[in-house]
């Protein structure tokens, strides 16, 4: 058994994601056709196709060394190379963070390697990745394991560095190994790896993240304050030989648990070595109840369900599939994680484009479908009247097209209306631009950049970081009260359409800066907390409280760009569904209308009249049946829930990772 299973999973998926981007295209061309498309219905459907097309699944390993974090990785993804790919032997060996990806746009695999001594830089591992001269590149064959294992082996690489040195890139004397020389310690030779390379589960998006222990945690600040919130589930590493440790605990409690909170993570324990627990002598069912016992503890004291603790041996499961031996595959319990990757992060995907990106489209194709549904009536209803006076076609005839030139005018001023309100609008949402404009952020960056440089003592610095969040923070009360007057004014307009429009009723889109709040005041305590602790009072740390400092504002800077962005697109979105309501009514009224033309002006018998109606309704038919073909598509459930697997998504419903379309 390998990872067939998984595999099959994330292909069902990337295949309904297909098929979502062929639908959404095809809906696209149909307004087309029907000159029902602008330019924000087309704005909003290629953000969707986007979204689609770039979605990815990313799994983090987390954990104290030596709990088997790279061998896990190994026996998931590397057995079918008869060898370790990643280094895994007894001691730490995942020195940085690494990322496993699948690059399409590189013709050759690599592995990317970032020095250590970029630490010294305020820049972030993200700007780096911006600026490919500043990465070792290795190349990769994967054609030849044995060079392949080789260049992983650069992932485990320290070298010596005076200890002064290495304070001053952020790592705590204590945490380092010595060289046996005075004076000196081993410190990892890269600070970040970044490897792509050809593999089925990577290719379909998936991404893995491979995490060095504690230290790394605590001195590499974007590891927790961006990688690892940023994962749709996280795997915790820890060892049966040993339990929860006080290590493994500290790792938990500070970096892991408040991710399950306001974010998509997803949380699982691994508890490795279950093979140490192995007794012939005991037999199968005392060891099994001994696992079970330890998986019940391991649960209550990280505060996770029992279910969510899965027991298993990577050791055990790398050899059994090496080797092809399904007994000792079964025994290792790796299956049981497997099941999990796929009936639980797969399915908390699926559930985010459906709710955020399926949903929304079905929602203005429904509306298209609504407007040619009442074109449709009518020109059934006038194809009666024709029938019903045959004798007095021209006099029906003019009553229709005045009745309809009436319609046309009535939606023509509500889309006049509407434009007003637009415009009105995005003079209401201007303070909400001005507010989160960079230039104003960037005045409180240099106001505390300034400070920390000149302090010399702890209070100042702290005082300073204080200052930089009350600030942010401070523009963020003043946005939620714009927002809420704009909200009231959308709700006002959305509140008379659907008094006119009863039976097509639309909810208002409301603009929720809650979200943002929580995620600054989360950031703030970070900063705290870190500022805090006692470590952070010696000089010598001022390195790495510079470079926290640094990672902490490039969170608040995206966090800024990404609360701007949706200011400006809420505001030119916001009404967009009223908008496409009316224009279509307003484009299918004008359609309506020259078809009507042409009825008046032919001069053929009331049967040729007639037929131009019924080839009008037909092609009414055949547009309403195209969409109906596209609905049916958008509206097929996901790969997991047709199979009808019902699953628990405890952060399913929100997070960051799948933007709003």
């Amino acid at each position: 058994m390998s990872m067939e299973r998984l595999s099959q999973q994330v292909d069902a998926y990337v295949d309904w994601k297909r098929e979502l981007v062929r639908e959404i295209t095809r809906y696209r061309s149909w307004l087309a056709g029907n000159r029902l498309i602008t330019d924000a219905v087309d704005a909003k459907l290629e953000r969707a196709l986007r979204l689609l097309r770039t979605d990815h699944i990313t799994l983090a390993f987390v954990g104290e060394f030596s709990r088997g974090k790279t061998e896990l990785i190994n026996s998931l993804f590397f057995s079918s190379f008869g060898q370790r790919m990643l280094p895994s032997q007894a001691g730490r060996t995942t020195m940085c963070p690494t990322e496993l990806f699948f690059d399409p746009r590189s013709e050759r695999a690599y592995i990317r390697l970032l020095p250590i001594e970029t630490r010294m830089a305020d820049a972030s591992v993200a700007q780096f990745k911006r600026i490919p001269k500043h990465w070792v590149n290795i190349p990769l064959d994967a054609s030849d394991p044995q060079n392949m294992a080789q260049a992983f082996a650069q992932v485990a690489k320290t070298k010596p560095m005076k200890i002064e040195e290495a304070i001053q890139l952020g790592f705590h004397p204590d945490m380092l190994e010595p060289t046996g020389m005075p004076g000196q310690v081993l410190v990892p030779a890269w600070r970040h790896a970044m490897v792509n390379f050809d593999h089925p589960l990577l290719r379909k998006g998936l991404r893995i993240l491979d995490t060095p222990g504690l230290n790394a945690l605590g001195s590499e600040p974007e590891l927790t304050l961006s990688m690892l919130p940023s994962a749709q589930a996280i795997i915790f590493m820890l060892s049966a030989d040993s339990g929860v440790t006080a290590s493994d605990m500290e790792i938990w409690q500070q970096y892991i648990r408040q991710l399950d909170d306001n974010t998509q993570t997803s949380l699982f324990a691994v508890l490795n070595k279950i093979d140490v627990l192995w007794d012939d002598l005991a037999g199968d069912v005392a060891v099994q109840r001994s696992i079970l016992e330890m998986q019940a503890m391991t649960a209550r004291q990280l505060g996770i369900d029992h279910e969510d603790v899965l027991p298993l041996s990577a050791k055990q499961a790398l050899l059994a599939k090496i080797r092809k031996d399904e007994a000792l595959l079964e025994r290792s319990q790796l299956g049981t994680l497997e099941d999990l990757l796929c009936e639980r992060i797969v399915a908390q995907k699926e559930h985010l484009i459906a709710e955020r990106i399926v949903g929304q489209v079905m929602a203005m194709l429904q509306n298209s479908q609504h407007l040619l549904t009442v074109r449709l009536e009518k020109a059934r209803e006038q194809q009666a009247l024709l029938q019903h006076n045959q004798e007095d076609n021209s006099q029906t005839l003019f009553e229709l097209t005045t009745r309809t030139k009436e319609d046309h005018s009535q939606h023509h001023k509500r889309l006049l209306g509407l434009k007003t309100n637009q415009r009105l609008l995005s003079r209401l949402a201007e303070p909400l631009r001005v507010n989160t404009r960079p230039e104003r952020l960037q005045s409180y960056l240099d106001k505390v950049r300034k400070e920390l440089n000149s302090s010399l003592t702890t209070v100042g610095i702290n005082q300073a970081i204080v200052e930089f969040f009350a600030s942010v923070s401070n523009d963020l009360s003043i946005l939620e009260h714009e927002a809420d007057m704009a909200n009231k004014m959308v709700a006002a307009i959305y509140r008379r359409h659907n008094e006119e429009n009863p039976l097509h009723g639309i909810d208002a889109p409301q603009f929720n800066i809650q979200r943002y709040i929580r995620e600054l005041a989360k950031l703030q305590a970070k900063g705290d907390q870190f500022r805090l602790h006692p470590r952070t009072l010696f000089t010598e740390q001022r390195a790495l409280g510079r470079r926290f400092f640094a990672t902490l504002v490039q969170e608040v800077i995206g966090m800024m760009q990404r609360l701007r962005q949706e200011a400006e697109q809420w505001s030119n979105d916001t009404l967009l569904p009223l908008m496409q309501h009316t224009l279509e009514h307003k484009q299918l009224l004008e359609t309506h209308m020259l078809r009507l033309k042409s009825l008046t002006q032919e001069t053929q018998k009331a049967r040729q009249r007639g037929e131009l109606l019924a080839r009008y309704i037909e092609t009414l038919e055949q547009q309403l049946a195209q969409a109906a073909d596209i609905l049916r598509a958008l509206r097929r459930p996901a790969p997991l829930q047709r199979q009808g697997k019902v699953v628990n998504l405890p952060g399913a419903a929100r997070g960051h990772s799948t933007s709003d379309a």
